[in-house]
This record gives C-alpha cells, structure tokens and sequence, in this order.
C-alpha cells in the first residue's frame, strides 16, 4: 500500500469564518448567499477533498504509472518511427505518436506533478521537487508562477498575472493599450509558441520594467531560462535529427510539428478554462480578510470546465475539469471526474454558476472575449 497523506488540511491555510449572518458581496452572482452560506459551502468542500486524500492509495499510483508508461512507450515508438521518416507514412506516425507523447507528458503528467498532486507516493521520480519536464519553462519558474501567484490570486485583477499573461487584454478592468488591437494576432502567435511565451513571462520583465524588481534578478533568471532553452533546442532539433541520419530534415521537421501541436491545444485547454465570457475576475480589495469558504467561491466563479470523453480528460491533463482542479488543486487528476458531480450538486444548491461547456463553444468565446476586448470600453451592453 502507498503512504498516504493526512486528510486535514494545515490548520493555518484555513481563515476563521466572520462573526454573524451578513450578506456576502464577493461578487452580484453570490449577493443571495450570507457570510454563513459561504462558510458552509467551504466546509462541504473540506469534505470532499477529505473524502478523496482519505481514499488515495495503489489505484491512483497505478494510475500515474500507468500513464508514464504509455507517454514513455509512445515517445520511443514517435521516435524510432522518425528514424525512418524519409517514407511519408513513418513521418506521419512517428509525429502523430511525439505529438501525443508530448502532450501527455505536459499536461496529464508534467503540469499535475509539479502541482505535488503525487508527493504523497514519497517517489522521488514523481516528486514535485524533482521533476523537470519537456518545456521552456523551468520547473522552479513555473511553480512560483502558476502555483503560487496563480492559484492564490486566482482572477484578481491586479494580482493574477495570468489574466492575459501581461500582455492580452481579457477584461474590461484592464487598461487598453494600442498594441491590444492586434491581439487576436499576437494570440495566434502566442498559441504557436505558447511554452516560449510562458517562459519569458515566468521572468516578469513588466515588473522590471515598473522598477519592482531587481534588473540582476530578472538577468539571473534569464540566464538559467536560456540554459533550459538551449537544452530543448539542442535535443529536439539538433541531437534527435542527426541520429535520424538521411532522415534528419524530416525528423526536425517532425520535432517542430510536435512541439507546435502541444503549444496550441495546451493554449487552447488553458484559455478555455480561464477566459470564456462567464468566467468571472475579482478586484483586490475582494481580497481582504478573504475566508476559505470565500477563496473556494472565488475559484468556483473564475473557473470553467470542458465537456468531454474520458479520453478528452486525459488529453487535457483533466484540466478540462478547470473548476475542480482550482478547487484542490493538490488533488490527483484521475480523481476529478469523480468529485465533479458532487461540486456540481453544490453549485446547484447554492444557486451558484457551474461554468461547462464543449471545447469549441468555450474557445469560440475565449476568441470573442479576444476580439472585444481588443478596443477601448469592451463591456458588455
């Protein structure tokens, strides 16, 4: 049997709930609910949670291995097609196979990882203080980002530097700035080049630029930023294409399709559950003296999910359970699935939003988001 963590979580991430019944006014969708509705959704999705770290054990350990294992297979069968990708159907293959390989490995594996969702396995090869994936990005870099600034400040303007990567404007709340005319091009390329671009932005250079971080800092980061470029340059267009032999330029070929397809169905996941029209964004000062029962709501309102099959799940790396993976985001993806009719029934009885839609619904309102927001005003009518 896997070790298995403690249920509870640590007693000094859970604010005191506020004293008496008033209305809480996090936003105009939760003005029906009191201070103590708030409090009793947070316990209930206390419970959940506990529900599952109580339960975690051999299966859910298979389960990540048994996913490491095809990645691994699918990568070695992507590559040893590729050796041979001078004949059209071995290229086709071999790029379909590395396509799949790399997505599975940055999304359902690298990305859950490094959340710790599979710390409690105590297996240094599945630790999220060890693993470093098949990106840009470095695994350190990523983790203040995404885990800390991103989950803590989920969609609070001012704070969450993941509305719009510092460089989109998604809300009206956002000052425009004529560069946000082309922004429906500049997030085309985004989406091409999306881990490059997630990498720059990991350094913060705009808080550089305001004087809130040290220049010596930011070249420090840059430079250990160009040592992990440099490194997936190396290995995916030069290494990997010359022990293709006569089949180099189509395996480099192949390696750029790969890399290609990932970065846009990753930026296509990641916008979906992010930025489509119901998906809610928060002022700072909603931050004060914010409860746990408020941060859940909080996550609840700024989320929204991707309808899907199972094997759309996997391929999202169950980030198209968006919602439920703000609400515990330590929790292990294959268990998302199973609490989501469970937060769904919450959402239900407490007349609140469950945000849910198929993949080419809620992209095309990421794009329309895009396009409105590209002009000066945007709001809605």
């Amino acid at each position: 049997m896997e070790h298995r963590p403690s249920s509870e979580p640590a007693a000094d991430t859970i604010p005191a709930p506020p004293a008496g019944d008033t209305t809480t006014a996090t936003t105009p969708t939760t003005a029906h609910l009191s201070d103590a509705d708030v409090e009793a959704l947070g316990v209930e999705l206390d419970g959940i949670r506990r529900g599952v770290v109580d339960d975690l054990g051999d299966d859910d350990a298979r389960y990540i291995r048994r996913v490491i294992a095809v990645q691994r297979g699918l990568e070695t069968g992507g590559r040893a097609l590729l050796l041979v990708s001078v004949l059209p159907p071995a290229w086709v293959g071999g790029t379909a196979a590395l396509s799949v390989a790399k997505i599975l490995e940055n999304m359902e594996i690298g990305h859950n990882v490094l959340h710790g969702q599979w710390d409690w396995m105590n297996d240094p090869e599945i630790h999220s203080s060890t693993w470093e994936w098949d990106s840009a990005s470095s695994a350190d870099g990523w983790k203040h980002s995404h885990n800390y600034v991103h989950h803590t400040y989920t969609n609070v303007l001012g704070k969450d530097r993941d509305i719009g990567y510092a460089t989109l404007r998604v809300d009206p709340e956002q000052p425009w700035k004529p560069h946000h005319l082309a922004q429906l091009l500049i997030n085309a390329g985004l989406a091409l080049g999306f881990e490059y671009g997630i990498a720059i932005y990991d350094i913060e250079l705009e808080e550089v630029v305001a004087g809130r971080k040290p220049w010596a800092q930011a070249r420090t980061e840059l430079g250990g930023l160009w040592r992990k470029v440099r490194g997936q340059i190396a290995k995916d267009y030069l290494r990997w294409p010359l022990l293709s032999g006569l089949s180099a330029p189509t395996t480099l070929a192949a390696n750029l399709t790969a890399n290609v397809v990932r970065n846009v169905w990753t930026h296509a996941v990641i916008f979906c559950g992010h930025f489509p029209a119901d998906a809610e964004t928060f002022a700072e000062e909603q931050l004060d003296g914010e409860t746990r029962g408020q941060w859940y709501l909080r996550q609840l309102l700024g989320s929204a999910n991707l309808d899907g099959s199972p094997l759309m799940h996997l391929m999202t790396g169950n980030l198209s359970h968006q919602i439920e993976h703000h609400l515990f985001p330590d929790m292990p993806s294959n268990r998302y699935a199973e609490v989501a009719p469970a937060v769904r029934a919450l959402c239900e009885r407490y007349g609140l939003p469950y945000t849910s839609g198929p993949l080419h619904r809620q992209y095309a309102g990421v794009l329309a988001t895009i396009a409105r927001m590209s002009l000066p005003g945007g709001a809605r009518s």
